[in-house]
């Protein structure tokens, strides 16, 4: 009896751990787009299975074909020895969008655990029915359909590039979106080729993971879409500069009747086969003015929208105390651009090397954040000192002129200290510098003790011992130097080191992505394979990584003798890689093969590549 009580007692505590955290939520869920015609689903889903009066406010602005239909789930996990538990009923509705336009469903309401809640609002918006759509079956994606055969045409699959400005000033960002348009079943692209940006500093901008496809109205279709990449570019010159067209080699699965009847009965009477297509997004040209004449000395070079601010850690100091002076630039622009301003420090101060900190994020208008500047200084002499305003001058996007900012001045009083104070620890917080020396510690006083002279004869110095000391390492390094001067002569050659190194490092980081594969970080996993991939081939070919592109790369392994075959599989291995992360299925078994694939290329690459 006393067993069965405690288990029950048991049972009860795991209950209430399950549910006492679970708080109850109540949310609503449509797509965001939907085309004249389409049915699309309604959901509201409540964390609780208590639940009663649930109530829709009325949706007059599309057809009811069918619902609220209700549906209970429930599960349990246990994780690390915790408990957790999910219960949740979800009423559904059908709709049909019967008029173009955009549309908000108000929240529902509902009693769950005897408390009233009411669900989030639901933005709709309705696009227009599609020009070449055919039939009625309202399928939702817009009811839009890709041409037949076997080919793809320039209607089924396109990419755009667009500008959000055409008309800029030098060092002012605009964006640049390259954008997927897509009627058809697009795996990925076995090859990219973007444009150099000649003439701009690009920054790209960093997507989500998981893409998110919408649908859109364009030109009459509706398509399924997504952005693909964007860039922030910064023009350096003025004139009218040109961003080349880029290309995307995609690779399609596309549904074709089948004539077999055999496998048309199993295949349900069609089949897939997989299909390529470039392409080719059309040149862009932007007007890149030059910034007006009368810029100020002080100019930065900073172009946009910024703030000035200061401040000083103490105005009432000791001798070899430090002092730091932090000037912070807030706002939107070309911040990573900007010249450090200028501190008219006293001549009396020891002065550091400005510690810059950039904290910002990128925008489609730039660079948007702080730049934080601090500058070090040690007083050596006691007295009243000045530090003049600090003066800032930018050109204003807003009001196409020269702005200059200044920070407040401050008036130190300094005071004679005992000693050193804290500035060892102060420099050593700031900068690297270890032979700091502190004044009036510098001159060691002469000591002053009588000296005993020796005869003549009996010095070390210019004895034979004493010219053994210099002719025997003298005699050792020439030696050492005749027996290792080929190998000296090989490390001098940086990079032919890095060249003989190339496949250890490669195979390191291979090692590092091996053991974030079987921890299962996805990410991070796809992330240190290109490293190896791109810092291989950037080491064996003598090639920055920042100059590499699939193009260049491609070359110079032609010119090392490197087989086309084997050329074709490590673009396709970078390919894979790329694209894996986004791909649907089997997360672990992809990461597999791409790991597996990596470290296949690498060894067949290292055995074909001809120095």
């Amino acid at each position: 009896m006393k067993k069965l009580i405690f288990l029950w007692m048991m049972l009860v505590a795991v209950g209430l751990r399950c549910y006492g955290d679970n708080k109850v939520t109540f949310t609503a869920a449509a797509p965001d787009a939907v085309a004249v015609g389409d049915q699309f689903r309604l959901s509201y889903t409540v964390t609780s299975q208590d639940v009663r009066d649930f109530r829709v406010p009325s949706i007059n602005d599309f057809e009811v074909l069918m619902g609220p239909t209700r549906s209970t789930q429930s599960s349990v996990q246990i994780i690390n020895g915790k408990t957790t538990s999910s219960r949740s009923v979800t009423f559904t509705y059908i709709l049909l969008a019967k008029k173009e336009g955009e549309y908000t469903l108000p929240g529902a309401s509902i009693t769950a655990d005897g408390n009233q809640m009411v669900s989030n609002s639901v933005k709709i918006k309705v696009l227009p029915a599609d020009q070449a759509a055919t039939g009625g079956n309202g399928t939702q994606g817009g009811g839009s359909r890709a041409s037949s055969g076997t080919s793809i045409s320039s209607n089924d699959l396109f990419i755009t590039a667009t500008v959000n400005k055409t008309s800029v000033y030098e060092q002012e960002a605009f964006l640049l979106t390259y954008k997927i348009y897509t009627l058809v079943d697009l795996r990925g692209f076995d090859n990219v080729k973007l444009p150099d940006f000649k003439g701009f500093h690009s920054q790209e901008v960093e997507l989500p993971t998981n893409r998110k496809w919408g649908l859109e109205h364009y030109k009459g279709r509706n398509y399924q879409t997504t952005v693909y990449r964007q860039f922030v570019l910064f023009p350096q010159q003025n004139g009218e500069l040109t961003i080349d067209a880029a290309r995307f080699d995609a690779s399609v699965a596309k549904m074709v009747q089948v004539d077999d009847p055999f496998e048309a009965f199993f295949n349900g009477g069609s089949n897939y086969i997989e299909l390529k297509k470039s392409l080719f997004t059309p040149k862009l040209t932007v007007n890149v003015k030059p910034l007006p004449d009368g810029k100020p000395d002080d100019f930065s070079g900073g172009v946009g929208d910024f703030n000035l601010s200061s401040t000083i850690n103490s105005k009432e100091i000791k001798t070899n105390d430090a002092v730091t002076l932090r000037i912070i630039i807030s706002g939107t622009g070309n911040h990573k651009l900007i010249s450090t301003p200028e501190v008219q420090f006293p001549e009396d101060f020891e002065v550091y090397d400005p510690k810059v900190d950039n904290q910002s994020r990128l925008t489609s208008e730039g660079m948007s954040g702080n730049q934080v500047i601090e500058y070090l200084a040690i007083p050596r002499n006691a007295g009243t000192y000045k530090i003049p305003p600090v003066r800032f001058s930018y050109f204003d996007i807003k009001s196409h002129s020269y702005k200059t900012l200044t920070t407040e001045a401050y008036e130190l009083h300094v005071e004679k200290g005992t000693g050193g104070g804290n500035t060892a620890q102060s420099v050593a917080n700031f900068t690297n510098k270890e032979d700091l020396k502190i004044l009036n510690e510098d001159i060691r006083f002469i000591k002053q003790n009588e000296v005993t002279l020796a005869p003549k004869g009996k010095f070390f110095y210019d004895s034979g011992s004493y010219w053994l000391w210099y002719i025997i390492p003298g005699v050792a390094f020439i030696l050492f130097f005749i027996i290792y001067r080929k190998q000296i002569a090989a490390n001098a050659n940086v990079a032919k080191v890095r060249t003989k190194k190339a496949n250890k490092v490669a195979v390191k980081r291979l090692k590092l992505a091996g053991k974030l594969l079987a921890e299962s970080k996805k990410e991070a996993f796809y992330d240190e394979v290109l490293k190896a991939l791109w810092g291989y081939v950037s080491d064996k070919l003598s090639i920055p990584v920042s100059r590499l592109s699939k193009d260049n790369v491609e070359e110079e392994l032609r010119k090392y003798g490197v087989d086309e075959a084997l050329i074709n599989e490590f673009i396709t291995t970078l390919n894979n890689c790329e694209f894996a992360r986004f791909a649907p299925g089997d997360a672990n078994q992809a990461m597999d093969k791409v790991y597996a694939d990596a470290l296949e290329v690498i060894s067949k690459m290292e055995n074909s590549i001809k120095h």
